[in-house]
């Protein structure tokens, strides 16, 4: 279980402790911002592969049972993480634009929340955390859904520094929390317009990997994710 655990680590610090963070500034600052998204990509696919080889070696121990109809739960909610996730890759991202990104309209899954992406990742891995209720799953999912919501305030602070005017503009329109901004009444939330604006691709993709993911899991991952019977 101790290497898990260090391989868990590892991966939280590497994309909390330095992505998003001055400490991030300053290496692709000497870096360039190639060189730092490379090397970064580099780091991550080793961590990665140190996390899984980890987790597939660790032994674990039971501390919950999923019952049945949280099983069925579980899965239906892995369609709003795929949604989340499709909506985020084929929308603008005001993450990886400049200054002048965060001046436009907020549209699409940007009204429901700014960050998507790793909503999508974070739900992910507590739908996994939850559904296997195992020591090893706990701390390997664990790792994923700590980076992911640690991720959030850190891509803000990001954008903060990079642009602090239009990032009060943007961050006034927008929420962390699904929905956050539309309860406030700093947003609006209209469906067919927000359909319009999301487009037909990313529910249809979202569909079309739930599906097919929930079809070939058993031949992937070695277990199905329906309750038994």
């Amino acid at each position: 279980m101790l290497p898990l655990l260090l391989a868990a680590i590892l991966w939280v610090a590497a994309h909390v402790g330095l992505a998003g963070t001055p400490l991030r500034d300053a290496l692709a600052a000497r870096l360039g911002e190639g060189g730092f998204r490379a090397a970064f990509s580099v780091l991550s696919v080793v961590l990665i592969v140190l996390l899984v080889r980890a987790f597939d070696a660790a032994p674990t121990t039971p501390l919950w049972y999923a019952p049945g109809w949280l099983r069925w739960l579980l899965v239906l909610l892995m369609l709003p993480a795929f949604l989340l996730f499709f909506a985020a890759v084929t929308a603008r991202n005001p993450t990886a634009v400049g200054g002048g990104g965060l001046e436009a309209p907020v549209r699409g899954i940007q009204r429901v929340t700014r960050h998507p992406m790793l909503w999508s990742f974070a739900l992910w891995a507590l739908v996994h955390i939850v559904g296997n209720g195992d020591s090893a799953a706990l701390l390997f999912f664990g790792a994923f859904a700590v980076t992911a919501l640690a991720g959030m305030p850190s891509l803000d602070a990001k954008l903060a520094r990079r642009d602090p005017a239009g990032w009060r503009r943007f961050a006034a329109r927008t929420s962390v929390l699904p929905f956050g901004a539309i309860a406030a009444g700093r947003n609006h939330l209209a469906p067919r317009e927000l359909l319009a604006e999301i487009g037909w691709l990313a529910p249809a993709l979202a569909v079309l990997a739930w599906g097919t993911l929930l079809h070939l899991h058993p031949l992937l991952f070695g277990v199905s994710p329906l309750p038994p019977g």
